[in-house]
């Protein structure tokens, strides 16, 4: 009689089509601990996952000095040592690793309470490096805010308080979600915003980014999925505009549909051609560690986003195989700390993983696609492995905070208070 009991109150037979459809949590957070595990078989923290970002992080601090120990012969970066990539690399690392510490300690609950204030920080950050002698300009983009020692670009920022806020947002919303003035526009508006500002950098791949992080969050918090689907066809055609009105955008698209013709190879699809040049040499199992040619300045960018080509050439497809299922992994697991998160009646805890888990993933996902021929030229970095003291920081920040709402999620378990 329990049995059948159980399966029917899971099914949800006997109930009001109201209480069918309500969410599978409920927002007073109050949680019943009388069947949690002994805590005698609950680690108090997620070790797997660790040593798959750790891996990622030294693989790529690897990769990062074999793809620039022969710039110092370029002149364009005369004067330095064949280490100098790979020190501030190094110390990029160090530097997140030390906030990964301090936002560790930082309770969820902190983080859902000043959400929109690290939001109205980064759109403050985003207006900052806009404004001359401020932000400060390479190739042509002006993404940058000088710190000295070191650059900071608050695009990355940008991601990870978008992650906190539409988290945030969506808790805060909950009860008008099937409204979509009330649920959806001031949200849209807000991602709107921001994207304003990354396009007059012009970042067009931090804000398609911020977008899917956005839209997912919106997915997963249960928004109607008529009003889902409208908001995606309103980006895709938005996306498609910015493509068709800007000549830069529009020969890139056109590159990467011939990157061999005499035109392109030489111009917008240059690095393209060098990519699959650089995964065509590695062949099944690569050249070996730094007997890449392409890095030999022929590829541009190739600590940054093109450092999968490197990969490729250097260890061949099955070193591009195992960075594939080591994301996969990652971001599997990044999810499912998520949907864990919701399963304990924590809502926004549940959606910043989730949401950390989308942008680790698309991010890397588009990173690859790029690099493998399979997209168009995006200048997105792969997230924990590429050069970049910003992303690097802020994603072991995001990184903490997952991990942060796992060792709640365990002290949950054990029936202790987080």
């Amino acid at each position: 009689m329990n049995i059948a009991a159980n399966l029917w109150s899971r099914w949800g037979l006997g109930k009001s089509a109201e209480e069918r459809d309500a969410l599978p949590v409920r927002l007073d957070r109050r949680a019943n601990y009388a069947s949690a595990p002994s805590s005698s078989r609950i680690s108090s923290l997620d070790h797997a996952l660790m040593a798959v970002v750790s891996t990622l992080l030294v693989w790529g601090a690897i990769m990062v000095y074999s793809a620039t120990i022969a710039m110092p012969d370029n002149p364009k970066f005369v004067g330095y040592t064949h280490n100098y990539f790979l020190v501030r690399h190094l110390a990029s690392i160090a530097m997140g690793l030390v906030a990964c510490l301090i936002a560790f300690q930082v309770p969820v609950q902190t983080w859902e309470k000043y959400a929109p204030v690290l939001f109205m920080a980064s759109l403050a950050l985003l207006v900052a490096v806009l404004i001359p002698h401020i932000g400060k300009g390479v190739n042509g983009a002006r993404r940058w805010i000088s710190l000295g020692i070191t650059n900071f670009q608050p695009s990355e920022l940008a991601k990870f308080s978008a992650v906190v806020y539409a988290a945030g947002y969506m808790v805060r919303k909950m009860e008008v979600k099937e409204d979509f003035l009330r649920a959806v526009w001031p949200m849209a508006a807000a991602v709107g915003v921001m994207g304003v500002l990354l396009l007059a950098e012009p970042d067009m791949g931090a804000f398609m980014v911020i977008a899917i992080i956005a839209m997912g969050i919106l997915f997963l918090g249960g928004v109607n999925a008529s009003m889902f689907f409208l908001i995606s066809g309103v980006l895709l055609a938005a996306f498609a505009l910015m493509i068709a009105f800007n000549d830069y955008r529009r020969a890139r698209i056109f590159a990467y549909l011939d990157p061999w013709s005499e035109h392109n190879a030489l111009a917008k699809g240059y690095q393209l051609t060098h990519s699959l040049i650089a995964l065509g040499r590695g062949e099944i199992f690569g050249v070996g560690l730094g007997g890449s040619v392409e890095k030999l300045h022929w590829l541009p960018e190739a600590h940054t986003d093109f450092l999968v080509a490197v990969i490729g050439e250097e260890f061949g497809l099955v070193g591009v195989l195992a960075l594939i299922v080591l994301f996969l992994w990652m971001t599997r697991r990044i999810i499912h700390i998520g949907r864990q998160a919701v399963a304990l009646e924590r809502v926004f805890a549940g959606l910043v993983a989730q949401g950390v888990g989308i942008w680790m993933g698309f991010q890397g996902f588009i990173n690859m696609g790029v690099n493998l021929g399979a997209l168009p030229t995006k200048g997105l970095t792969l997230p924990l492995m590429s050069y970049g003291g910003s992303a690097i920081l802020v994603n072991l920040v995001a990184l903490a905070l997952v991990l942060r709402i796992d060792y709640e999620n365990r002290k949950l378990m054990q029936g202790v208070p987080a």
